[in-house]
């Protein structure tokens, strides 16, 4: 049966302007690695828990006394395709429970036809940087930008130091930062090293 690709789109709740990325994985891939490509895309270090939520429904990587109802599967035997089968579909990532990040997974296209430069796995548009992790959530974030636009704010130079090496630039945290090829050199290196262990 031949491969089908999905064109999804992933955008953070409670963050203005909206921080948003489109783009392509195979239908069938599993959650486990699905988390990983949406780690590399948005940017995040993979430094904390997740879960995603299809209705009631909750995947996480391991269940343990936190994560051990009767709604709560394990992620990695999960497809995809098995969750969002059309145009329209959505679930929620969260990620750090802590911080706790939102984030609607939308499928855009359910039979994404690759172009020629199209990687298996790609990043197709996007807007604005990921947060830092451990800003403090949303809440966290306009107060981060806040501060780091502001030079007088007594808490500037402690921000800015802070946060130095959160973007692969090296400069000053840019919250409008967003470079595709950069994204998807990333996922170019994940999709050659996860090979032997399939995508999907």
């Amino acid at each position: 049966m031949k491969q089908k690709y999905y064109l999804l789109r992933i955008e953070m709740r409670e963050i203005e302007p909206v921080v948003w990325r489109q783009f392509i994985v195979p239908a069938e891939i599993s959650l486990d690695r699905l988390h990983d490509v949406i780690q590399i895309v948005m940017g995040w270090k993979d430094s904390h828990l997740h879960e995603f939520n299809f209705g009631r429904k909750r995947y996480v990587e391991n269940i343990d006394d936190e994560f051990d109802d009767e709604n709560t599967f394990l992620e990695g035997a999960e497809r995809l395709n098995e969750h969002l089968k059309k145009k329209g579909d959505k679930c929620l990532y969260v990620y750090d429970f802590g911080d706790s990040w939102e984030h609607e997974l939308k499928l855009e296209s359910s039979d994404y036809k690759l172009r020629e430069d199209d990687c298996e796995i790609s990043c197709v548009d996007g807007a604005r940087a990921c947060p830092p992790e451990d800003v403090g959530g949303p809440g966290g974030y306009e107060e981060f930008c806040k501060i780091i636009k502001s030079p007088r704010n007594k808490e500037h130079a402690a921000m800015v130091a802070w946060s130095n090496g959160c973007q692969p630039t090296g400069k000053k945290f840019d919250p409008e930062y967003f470079d595709v090829y950069a994204v998807n050199d990333l996922l170019g290196w994940y999709v050659r090293w996860d090979r032997p262990r399939k995508l999907y």
